[in-house]
């Protein structure tokens, strides 16, 4: 809990904190990276470039300090506190550095905000951080040990088995143990984090869905390269992985995390995902084959055209044994589709057909993800059972 004087101080100066913060997170990393430049190793400086991580955090930290003053805040705070602690420990974030990050980030709400920071604002906010940095550490803390890993041996060698091209600047890489050790099982939705050493010297991670259900020898990741449109630069990992990596080649892969997974239980799922956004999906219908489950599973797709399309012949070998599955697939221009329920043009959630009590689990770009939720609220589906990952930080939070 807040106290009460930081409450009431807290609760004045959001409007402030929250209007300039971008700016204060812009300053913030900034400074931080020049005081620790160790720390680029471990933070996705292409999110840094784009701003979205700014973004990110700033919506945040504004997110849990309304929380904290708010009787009946509608932020969904719990969710946003897992979601962030399963990336965060996908990383191999360590508890002492929070203390790097909180110095740097109340210097710059002081920078940005100048003579309005008093040492009784100052102190407030310093309050508001400690108690998110306090509740992240211990959900953490939590994830490494269920996950049976310390964040300082977090990473391992995999051997890349095999390499595969699933469509248009889309690879599946499979991967076993380099070092001979355990695959450990995960949940259909996870992901793992893959750091390389880019050509500059430059360590960076990147978190891919596996895509594939366990099978206790190898993991799969389904990674499409990033190509640079209107200015924005080439994704550096997975261009790297496209151009580098090859069959017999060790990349250094963090155990599986992930927050959004399949669930076990007997309602019907509604699968709907854009783009990439597929690998989650694919990874359920794996698993849903592999359990000779009689859940009624609806999968819907959207894509710009059959060539982009990934993943479609696993997905097409594990729906055979789902004779309950039906398939829908959007296409922005569909010349050449073959299937049995192909469409042009983008999906109209209204032609959905949703099994009562269904969980709808989605992904895709956050304008798609926001346009179907809101399709399927006026469709009578209920928010708790909407389920969404985004690739990338978060800067939509469901509510919306």
């Amino acid at each position: 809990m807040l106290s009460s004087d930081s409450a009431e101080i807290v609760r004045a100066t959001i409007p402030a904190v929250a209007a300039n913060g971008v700016a204060i997170t812009g300053e913030f990393y900034s400074a931080m990276f020049a005081a620790h430049p160790e720390l680029r190793n471990t933070f996705n400086m292409g999110n840094q470039a784009n701003g979205e991580q700014k973004q990110a955090l700033a919506g945040s930290v504004a997110a849990f300090a309304q929380h904290l003053v708010s009787d009946e805040s509608d932020i969904p705070f719990q969710h946003m506190l897992a979601r962030i602690a399963h990336k965060h420990a996908s990383l191999g974030i360590r508890p002492e550095q929070y203390t790097i990050v909180g110095r740097h980030l109340l210097d710059a709400v002081g920078k940005v905000l100048g003579d309005a920071v008093t040492p009784e604002v100052r102190a407030a906010w310093d309050e508001v951080y400690w108690l998110f940095a306090t509740l992240l550490v211990a959900e953490e803390a939590k994830l490494y040990r269920d996950a049976a890993c310390d964040p300082d041996t977090l990473f391992r060698p995999w051997r890349v088995v095999e390499r595969r091209e699933e469509a248009e600047d889309v690879l599946s890489f499979v991967l076993e143990p380099a070092d001979g050790g355990v695959v450990h099982p995960h949940a259909p939705g996870q992901y793992v984090t893959v750091a390389v050493t880019l050509p500059d010297g430059l360590r960076q991670p990147r978190q891919y869905t596996l895509s594939r259900a366990a099978d206790g020898r190898t993991l799969q990741i389904t990674v499409r390269r990033v190509r640079g449109a209107d200015g924005a630069p080439e994704g550096a990992v997975s261009t790297f992985l496209h151009e580098n990596v090859a069959a017999g080649d060790v990349l250094e892969v963090s155990e599986p995390f992930g927050d959004v997974v399949l669930d076990e239980g007997p309602d019907p799922v509604v699968l709907i995902t854009a783009g990439i956004g597929i690998t989650p999906a694919a990874a359920m219908v794996d698993r849903l084959a592999a359990e000779d489950t009689s859940r009624e599973v609806v999968l819907v797709h959207a894509d710009r055209r059959p060539a982009a399309h990934a993943l479609r012949e696993q997905i097409a070998g594990a729906a055979e044994a789902l004779p309950g599955l039906r398939s829908i697939t959007w296409y922005e221009h569909a010349e050449g589709a073959a299937g049995a329920d192909v469409r042009e043009g983008l999906v109209d959630v209204a032609e959905l057909p949703l099994p009562p009590k269904a969980r709808v689990f989605m992904c895709g770009p956050i304008p798609f993800l926001r346009d179907v939720r809101r399709g399927l609220l006026d469709s009578g589906v209920s928010a708790e059972r909407i389920h969404y990952e985004v690739f990338g930080p978060d800067l939509w939070n469901g509510a919306a």
